[in-house]
């Protein structure tokens, strides 16, 4: 597989969530992006399999922060330093209550019109025999409230956890989590920690387990799921068109993958409210919001079969 070959190569270390994109340094002097919708939607209109990798800006404009924003801070501590297993080791009441602010926030978002042009595009493509799989790095599962079926998330999903003790993952969309987390979680820099005792937080109820549970997200440092890569690794080897929407691409492995299908000479379009980077490698960039930009992207085209 051509990531994991990369990910062993000049790319190392980075199956690592979280690591730095200088070395993409090396993509630099590709050609410049187009701009001309008119002849991507005519490429779109021809493509059999489609892959659709989504970033953080997708989910903001449905209201949610991002975690590399400026302002990515929750109370005095960067999201970052917080997103971590020794942050979880040393305190998991604050982590808890910093997942709990962001479960709050992601079950009260309603997916962008970005999210619903894509699961507009994938029901109707599946018609047609052909497919569209969307590769994210969200976790807050908009993709799938959109209407969207194939969806490969790459950095977990906020609505799941794991016993830290035997392993169980599971589906949880109670809010609260647990009965000590509700109004909890609140980002201003003067609130205090709630300080929760560790068994009053989020506990295992397999077989009298209650072993501590965690969120089953994709934290700094950690390496990605090796089945869900094995997936993205297949979409990515089969795909004839692939979609940037709303991601800078600057975390890896995720850095990898439009360059990765690029190489192959296949076709990338990037929908982001940046301008294009230095190392893109995209063949088509259309700037602005992806709620605005995408829809019109991946509308019916009328050589399309109904």
């Amino acid at each position: 597989m051509i990531i994991r070959q990369l990910l062993r190569g000049v790319f190392l270390p980075p199956v690592e969530f979280g690591s730095r994109s200088a070395v993409l340094r090396a993509l630099s002097g590709m050609p410049h992006p187009k701009s001309d919708m008119t002849e991507f939607r005519e490429v779109f209109s021809k493509a059999k399999h489609v892959a659709i990798i989504t970033g953080a800006g997708v989910s903001a404009e449905s209201g949610l922060p991002t975690f590399r924003a400026a302002s990515g801070h929750w109370r005095k501590w960067k999201t970052q330093d917080l997103a971590t297993a020794q942050a979880f080791s040393r305190n998991p009441s604050r982590v808890w209550e910093f997942y709990h602010y962001w479960r709050e926030l992601a079950i009260r978002a309603e997916p962008s019109a970005a999210h619903r042009a894509i699961a507009e595009c994938e029901a109707r493509l599946s018609k047609q025999g052909r497919s569209v799989v969307i590769i994210t790095q969200n976790t807050d599962e908009l993709h799938r409230r959109a209407g969207s079926r194939h969806v490969l998330e790459i950095h977990g999903n906020l609505f799941r956890t794991r016993c830290l003790n035997c392993g169980d993952v599971e589906t949880n969309h109670q809010s609260p989590i647990c009965t000590a987390l509700k109004g909890k979680g609140d980002p201003d820099p003067s609130c205090s920690d709630a300080n929760i005792p560790v068994e009053d937080l989020p506990r295992c109820n397999q077989g009298g387990c209650d072993g501590l549970l965690r969120p089953d997200v994709i934290w700094f440092g950690e390496t990605l799921d090796s089945h869900v890569l094995t997936k993205v690794e297949k979409v990515l080897d089969a795909c004839d068109l692939c979609l940037l929407v709303g991601t800078a691409s600057v975390v890896f492995p995720a850095a990898l993958f439009a360059p990765q299908v690029a190489a192959r000479g296949v076709p990338v379009a990037e929908f982001n409210i940046r301008p294009r980077a230095a190392t893109s490698s995209s063949t088509y960039h259309f700037q602005g919001p992806c709620a605005t930009t995408l829809p019109n992207a991946l509308a019916r085209h009328e050589t399309e079969e109904i």
